[in-house]
């Protein structure tokens, strides 16, 4: 708290210099990256609202998937191509007196070290860093001040699973010392619901942040904000259900499959005629034998089998033949079943090996794209207790030691082929997830599921948000989304120097939960909360006082805002767009500006 004044002052004396350099005022954010969400948080700052200026940095070979920058340079994005991301390259794009640098290179080591030569360009810097890897991620919070640390895997995977197992993601997080998570409103408790996030809205359509309903309009299907307290912390809960609720335990299906699929046909009669033969000739000398009851039956016959029964002279000849026939049909049964045992097993696991997934497998998830979103997804399917088949076409994904450490069995192959899905058993599986970075590859594979399944359950990455939405309708795909749409609000908002508390997927897209602070002479100083809370658009959940650490969860809607106070919301990105924009005071030039 007491370190905002400082850094306020600090970010005027950088504005200031900037007029004197070059006149401008308005503060300067950079963006560096080479796959589609570069593009996507570019747009996202430039749709702000804010007055800014905005340069980003891009490779020379970059994605192809990653549209042209040419809408946004028409609207003043500075685009600079740059092999590295070094000093000389940061001094040239302007990054001494910039207020905030997001470094989204799909690499972990990249944007750690254009992170060090960025500090070293300007020192007074937000940091907004792309991150996959969670142990590094924690060293890096640690070693930079005002630095900001997420991963589109993280926020993107939750929405994800959640669509594959036609349930709500076990999304939760943790402010002022509670825990609030998302579910139905049926699976709560009333006194434990925080906000409405979706209710139903007529036409098959859904209403997001809809205003509270009335207690007769309360439908179970909404979902709803809920307070986890004490035992009943639902998100553990809700994470079991979905997983309860598409699997059924099958303890012994490894042993099953061996011996089903594994098996030679040959090895397999010749198990069973003398297993024939072996009862036949059991029960045979058991009815012509001095024997008493089930158990000397069994007894007589297993030892007769291995050969340890004695020569009994006495017996009637029809006994003797079968005890004759026992014991030789016993010696070729018990080396027929150890080989049928040895075989199953060895083929069953060459069969993995080579990529195979055996007949067998039915009721899992058909995972398409070991990347790290698709990592992330597969981490999180496994833990919740989900069988997974895996494909990705190339050997050396990220996701492929993760698969073979989960003991996942994994296809490495084209997805986009009708054979590569049927070998994954796409006619028994429970749903098909396809994230891997290739639309066009994601979408081949999503329409030859339907052909060979049409009521398979197809969940579908794309890039652009409109193009999800179309396929999605076109060709009744379940659920179509783009990861750099939904992760890119959150990446902005933190560069924006607002703290963004988590992402709740909500349909195609996801709504933010942000921390507001209201600055001094900015639009929402000295109004009501109520003027904050705006169903469908933003909701208040909490407010905190300037200077104080007490949290209001019930702010009183005619309370005046003040300076320093702090609003938390959920809302949607143009909710969230708009509150940010009314917080902030207006420059030099928009005042000049709103004057004339």
């Amino acid at each position: 708290m007491a370190s905002e004044p400082v850094k306020d002052v600090s970010r005027r004396s950088l504005v200031s210099r900037l007029r004197e350099r070059n006149g401008d005022d308005r503060p300067h954010y950079l963006v560096c990256g080479a796959d589609p969400l570069v593009y996507t948080l570019a747009e996202e700052l430039m749709s702000s609202g804010r007055s800014l200026r905005l340069t980003v940095i891009v490779p020379p070979d970059l994605r192809g998937d990653v549209p042209a920058f040419d809408d946004l340079k028409t609207r003043g994005v500075r685009v600079i191509t740059a092999a590295r991301l070094d000093e000389r390259t940061f001094r040239s794009a302007g990054l001494a007196g910039a207020v905030a640098l997001a470094l989204v290179m799909p690499d972990d080591m990249i944007n750690l070290h254009a992170a060090l030569c960025a500090r070293a360009v300007e020192g007074d810097l937000r940091l907004v860093i792309r991150m996959f890897t969670t142990g590094l991620a924690q060293g890096v919070r640690r070693l930079f001040t005002d630095c900001a640390v997420l991963s589109d895997a993280g926020m993107a995977a939750p929405a994800f699973v959640a669509a594959a197992l036609g349930g709500v993601a076990p999304t939760h997080f943790r402010y002022a010392g509670r825990t609030l998570y998302v579910a139905r409103r049926g699976e709560v408790a009333e006194n434990h619901v925080v906000l409405t996030l979706t209710a139903p809205a007529g036409g098959g359509q859904i209403a997001v942040l809809p205003a509270e309903p009335a207690p007769g309009d309360r439908l179970p299907a909404d979902l709803v904000l809920a307070e986890a307290v004490g035992r009943v912390a639902e998100p553990a809960v809700t994470a079991r259900r979905l997983a309860r609720s598409g699997r059924r335990r099958r303890p012994l299906l490894p042993l099953r499959r061996a011996m089903r699929f594994g098996v030679t046909r040959k090895l397999a009669i010749a198990v069973l005629i003398a297993l024939v033969i072996t009862v036949a000739s059991g029960a045979i000398m058991t009815s012509y034998t001095d024997v008493h009851g089930v158990w000397e039956s069994i007894y007589t016959i297993l030892l007769t089998m291995v050969g340890s029964s004695d020569v009994e002279p006495h017996n009637r000849p029809i006994a003797q033949v079968a005890q004759v026939v026992l014991s030789i049909a016993g010696v070729a049964l018990l080396p027929l079943i150890t080989a049928a045992i040895v075989d199953g097993v060895v083929k069953t696991r060459l069969a993995r090996d080579r990529g195979e997934v055996l007949d067998g497998t039915a009721d899992h998830v058909v995972l398409v794209g070991l990347g790290n979103v698709g990592t992330r997804v597969l981490r999180q399917l496994n833990d919740l207790g989900l069988e997974v088949v895996a494909i990705d076409r190339a050997p050396d994904a990220r996701g492929v030691r993760v698969a073979e450490e989960l003991g996942v069995p994994l296809i490495v192959g084209d997805a986009s082929q009708g054979e590569t899905l049927r070998a994954a058993s796409i006619d028994t599986c429970r749903s098909l997830l396809v994230v891997s970075t290739d639309d066009a590859v994601n979408l081949q594979a999503a329409l030859h599921a339907r052909a060979a399944r049409p009521d398979v359950r197809v969940v579908l990455r794309l890039f652009d948000d409109d193009f999800a939405r179309r396929v999605e309708h076109a060709f009744n795909i379940n659920i179509s989304r783009s990861v750099s749409r939904l992760c890119a609000p959150v990446f902005a908002a933190s560069m924006l120097d607002r703290e963004v508390l988590a992402t709740i997927p909500v349909d195609r897209h996801a709504v933010l939960v942000a921390a507001v602070r209201v600055l001094a002479g900015s639009a929402l100083d000295g109004v009501p909360v109520s003027s904050v809370d705006r169903p469908e658009s933003a909701r208040v959940i909490s407010m905190r006082a300037a200077g104080e650490e007490w949290v209001d969860w019930s702010p009183d809607p005619r309370r005046v805002l003040a300076a320093g106070d702090e609003v938390v919301v959920v809302a949607r990105r143009g909710g969230l767009r708009v509150l940010l924009e009314q917080a902030t005071p207006m420059s030099e030039g928009q005042l000049d500006a709103a004057g004339q």
